[in-house]
């Protein structure tokens, strides 16, 4: 069931493993005990010396074999960013705040609307996650890439991934690619004393000249040029 209201208040923990996921965010502060605690990306014993947030849909194992007890905030997908990812922070000053804050709302409950400001500051803190295909251009762009890969990547058909990715990055996939890898070739004429031809293959172009071509039509100059000025 989707949870449309914000939740604020502590839980206890048994030792009975237990597997699901939620439609809302959720942050849990260990007051006293920990948990062990398991996602996709994380295996740990969660104890007051951090904190964690699960995002939506996220798949997680959890127990407890000792006492304990949390504060957790259970937050509407409504109030999230885009894409969140899971965080394993530690409780610096500015977590320790939060939490602290959260006691007092925890206390107060008559006041909704303060948890609400406060719910909607502590979504902001929250780091957005970068899309999986886009997570793989930036490992990969000077590989040939093409759109059925990155789309299928994201489940996605081509021609809605297209605008989709537009409306993630503000450019079109070509533009993107073309920027890091334009980038990248811009970096290895500047600061290293390759020739143009192994640039060219550290860069997947088949030869000199296709490389040449590309390097012109995006940045106006050739690689030579550019390098020559670049000594000025």
């Amino acid at each position: 069931m989707m949870s449309t209201a914000i939740v604020c208040e502590k839980r206890i923990y048994n030792e009975v493993v237990t597997s699901h996921h939620h439609t809302h965010g959720q942050f849990l502060f260990p007051l006293h005990g920990s948990m062990d605690l398991k996602t996709d990306n994380h295996k740990i014993k969660l104890t007051p010396e951090n904190c964690f947030y699960l995002a939506p849909y996220t798949d997680h194992v959890f127990h407890s074999v000792e006492r304990n007890e949390f504060l957790v905030l259970d937050i509407p997908e409504r109030m999230l960013p885009e894409k969140t990812g899971d965080m394993y922070e530690n409780m610096d000053e500015s977590w320790s705040a939060v939490k602290y804050l959260l006691m007092e709302e925890v206390k107060n409950a008559e006041n909704p609307a303060a948890l609400g400001n406060l719910t909607n500051y502590i979504a902001n803190k929250i780091r957005t996650a970068t899309p999986p295909s886009i997570e793989y251009i930036n490992k990969n762009f000077r590989q040939q890439l093409n759109l059925e890969t990155l789309a299928q990547i994201e489940n996605y058909h081509p021609s809605y991934y297209s605008k989709w990715f537009k409306k993630q990055t503000g450019k079109s996939v070509k533009e993107y690619i073309n920027k890091l890898r334009r980038e990248e070739a811009e970096y290895m004429l500047t600061v290293t004393d390759w020739s143009v031809t192994r640039i060219a293959g550290e860069m997947d172009f088949e030869n000199i000249s296709s490389f040449t071509r590309w390097f012109v039509k995006n940045t106006g100059v050739t690689p030579h040029i550019f390098r020559e000025l670049k000594k000025w």
